[in-house]
Formats: structure tokens, C-alpha cells, sequence
């Protein structure tokens, strides 16, 4: 009897047990710190030296994430005590550990720029370019993040006046009118509706989410109501390669689906060499204006439907395929996507039929998907390929928990929705230099046995 030998892949969990050493040199040569580095080089060669190592600096920051070191006052603790720690971060024996404030300071400076996402950027485009990066299927969902601030107490709101019962007269009706569309044109961005996202560019998105700490709330697995004063943290993530292609950081209570529109526009504008044909999303982002926009992108999007009220369709079954005049639904064939249509064929059933060959039972059944976006997808809702395409959306929901347990997602230190975006930033760029570094050592493994 043979045995196939397979080989076996390198995963995260191998790279920690690595040297410390060899650990941070293969996660630190990933990232470039160019941009870093120039928020703090001197401007003119007048003035005081610049006496912190501040290479160092950075990349004691990211070994502070790889180590999960849970405050900078432990951080500086371990670079005074540990030698090979500070010498693997590249300070000098010589050199004074910089101190907490000084590494506040920094984290400020940081906190004030878009470093951090333009480095991510050059990142997944390396990655890309080595072919880690090629997956055809993309997951989006959020997860909530705990903040560091004190909830604000409660206020207490006045009663409102009763209404004036009847129907308004002409010009109550007309002031009434005014007032609300005066109302409309002051909300922001994303007070609005979700369709209003669609003529909007990207940095516009990303530049007026809320980032404020807010209360949110969720259901639970047992159905209940968990509630959280924090943030949400919203990934776009490679279903296959589980890169995270796209985060936003916004208050814990935007809906999710408000985030789904700006992270689409995020991939194309960031990457556009970058193409994918589905996005698989749960039943919080069942909106129109989701599947107009992942339409735009020319994919598909598979996101469970969200039942809201609707009455139940005459003609169709649960998946809203057509049935036939004793109700047995319509089997799904294909999809032709130079007319954008489903096709779906006669059911089994029809076969010992006495109607097969009636009039009123036709043999095919075709359903253009502008029909309806919500309701028709490539491929037809119910079937087993849609099943196992929306199987993927685990992955997305993988790489949460990773940042969670691995990264310090849930540990953010910071009293300011600014400073709490930079943490979330930081986490994701160490999470994705890590799977580069664990995707380069995979590959040389893979070379040295052939």
C-alpha cells in the first residue's frame, strides 16, 4: 500500500515559535519605514540633533504587538531589562531607552497622518506582485472593539410635546415639509441614507467616517442584545490568502453596511490592478446599494437575504427560484453573463407530470438579475455552489479573531477616536507583514524540498 506524503505549511503559530531574532527580522523586513521616519527628520540642518533612534522606536512598537506587550509602560520596562530584546529592535547598549512620554509624542505625530495605511498600501502590492495575493472571492464584516474611555453618563431627555392631533393644514403641511428637508441636507455623510455613499469618492468616505466612541449593540448567538461603548472594526478580507485588504475603524454605533460601500471603493481606488469576482457578506449588509456597487466592480455579491416584512412572492419558493403550476421550484442551470441572466430548467417532478406538456409548463425559465439585485445573484440563491460560496465569509470572521487574540485589536490604550484608528492600523499592517513573512518562509520551504 503507498502513502502520500504531504508536506506541511508554515502557519503563524510556527513563526512565534521561531527565534526572537530570526522572528522580528523576517516580520521586520516586510515593512518599509520611509514614511515613518519622515514625520520626525529634522527640516534643517540648524537646531538640536534628533537624539532618539526612532527606527528602533518603530519597530519596538511593532515587536510590541508580535510580543503582546500590553502597555508601553511594560514596553519600556522590557527594552530596560531585556538586552537581546532591545538589540533585536535595534537600540544600542549605548543608546537611553526613550521614554513614555516620548513614545506618546510619537504615537501622536502618527496619529495625525495616513502613514501607517500608505505603507499597508505598498505591502499588499508586494504581496500581490509575489502572487500571495490572488484570491477571486472577498469577505466583509465587522467586529466591535472595547474603548478605553469612560462611557459618558446618561442624559436625560425632556418629553416631548404631544402632538396636535387631526391633519396639518396647508401651510403647516408645507412648513413641515421645509423643515424636514432642511433637516435632510444637514445630516452628514453618514447619517444619510447607504445609497447616498455611491457618488461619493473614497477619500471622502474615509475622511468623514465617525470615529468617536459611541455606544453599539449586536445580537448575540442566544438572540440577546450585547451592548459595548467602543468602536467597530470593519475588514475587507482574501477569502483564500486571508489578507486583510481593507479596514476601517468607525464609531461602535454605524450599521455595518455603511462601512461595506467605502471598503469596495477602497480596493479599487488603493489597488486597482486588483480584481475579484464575488463578495460574500452576512445579512447586515443585505442593502441595494451594495449589490449596485459590488455590481460596479463587475463581481457578484453573495450576501444572505434579510426578510424585511415582505410579503411572500405568488409564483416563487423561498429562494426565489419560479415554480411550476403545482409549486415544485424551478432548477437552477447556469448563468450567461453576456445577458446577465439565470437560467433554470424544468424540475424533476414535471418528468411523470400530466402538465409536461401542457401550455402552462414551459421547459425553461430565464431571469435577468437586474430584475432584481437583491433577489437574483450569480449563482441563483439556494443552490449549492451559492451555499458554498458564501461559506467562504468564515474567513473573514477568522482573521477578527486573530486580530483579537494575536494582535491586540481588543487592547487599544487610547482616550481618542484618532489615536484608537492609528492602534487599528497598526494591528492590521503587523498582522499582514506577519503572513508575508509566514507566506516567504512557506515558499523557500517548498523550493529547498523540490
Amino acid at each position: 500500500m503507498s502513502y502520500i506524503r504531504h508536506e506541511s505549511l508554515f502557519s503563524l503559530q510556527d513563526l512565534y515559535k521561531m527565534e526572537q531574532q530570526h522572528r522580528f527580522e523576517a516580520i521586520f523586513a516586510t515593512i518599509d519605514i520611509t514614511p515613518i521616519l519622515s514625520l520626525v527628520r529634522k527640516r534643517s540642518r540648524h537646531g538640536a540633533p534628533v537624539e532618539v533612534n526612532y527606527p528602533a522606536v518603530i519597530y519596538s512598537l511593532i515587536a510590541r504587538i508580535v510580543e503582546r506587550i500590553p502597555t508601553i509602560k511594560d514596553l519600556v520596562k522590557r527594552l530596560r531589562e531585556d538586552i537581546q530584546f532591545r538589540m533585536d529592535c535595534g537600540f544600542m547598549l549605548s543608546e537611553p531607552i526613550p521614554s513614555e512620554a516620548t513614545y506618546s509624542r510619537f504615537i501622536q505625530k502618527i496619529s495625525q497622518s495616513r502613514v501607517l495605511e500608505e505603507i499597508q498600501v505598498k505591502l499588499l502590492k508586494q504581496a500581490m506582485v509575489e502572487k500571495f495575493v490572488s484570491d477571486d472571492t472577498v469577505a466583509i464584516d465587522a467586529t466591535h472593539v472595547e474603548a478605553r474611555d469612560q462611557a459618558p453618563a446618561k442624559e436625560k431627555k425632556e418629553k416631548p410635546e404631544p402632538k396636535k392631533r387631526g391633519r396639518k393644514s396647508k401651510q403647516e403641511r408645507e412648513a413641515w415639509l421645509k423643515q424636514k428637508q432642511l433637516e435632510e441636507e444637514q445630516k452628514s455623510l453618514y447619517e444619510k441614507e447607504i445609497a447616498a455613499q455611491l457618488v461619493e469618492p473614497y477619500l471622502t468616505l474615509r475622511d468623514e467616517m465617525p470615529v468617536e466612541p459611541e455606544w453599539g449593540v449586536k445580537k448575540s448567538s442566544e438572540g440577546k442584545n450585547v451592548f459595548w461603548y467602543g468602536y467597530k472594526a470593519h475588514l475587507l478580507v482574501g477569502t483564500q490568502s486571508q489578507y486583510i485588504l481593507g479596514a476601517l475603524l468607525s464609531s461602535g454605533s454605524l450599521n455595518d453596511g455603511k462601512a461595506a460601500i467605502p471598503l469596495l471603493k477602497g480596493i479599487k481606488a488603493l489597488h486597482p490592478s486588483y480584481t475579484f469576482k464575488y463578495a460574500t457578506m452576512d445579512a447586515g449588509y443585505d442593502f441595494e446599494s451594495i449589490y449596485q456597487q459590488v455590481r460596479q466592480a463587475k463581481a457578484h455579491a453573495i450576501i444572505a437575504y434579510n426578510r424585511r416584512r415582505e410579503p411572500e412572492m405568488v409564483g416563487f419558493d423561498e429562494h426565489f427560484a419560479p415554480t411550476c403550476v403545482r409549486e415544485h421550484p424551478y432548477r437552477y442551470d447556469s448563468y450567461d453573463p453576456k445577458y446577465e441572466t439565470l437560467k433554470y430548467v424544468r424540475p424533476k417532478e414535471c418528468e411523470s407530470c400530466p402538465l409536461a406538456h401542457d401550455s402552462l409548463c414551459q421547459k425553461v425559465y430565464k431571469m435577468k438579475i437586474t430584475t432584481d439585485l437583491r433577489k437574483y445573484t450569480a449563482p441563483a440563491r439556494g443552490t449549492k455552489s451559492w451555499k458554498e460560496m458564501f461559506k467562504k465569509r468564515s474567513a473573514v470572521e477568522r482573521v477578527n479573531a486573530y486580530l483579537k487574540e494575536y494582535f491586540q485589536l481588543n487592547n487599544v490604550r487610547h482616550r481618542s477616536g484618532q489615536k484608537a484608528r492609528t492602534h487599528l492600523n497598526l494591528a492590521v499592517l503587523v498582522y499582514n507583514s506577519t503572513k508575508l513573512a509566514c507566506d516567504r518562509i512557506n515558499r523557500q520551504l517548498q523550493l529547498d524540498v523540490a
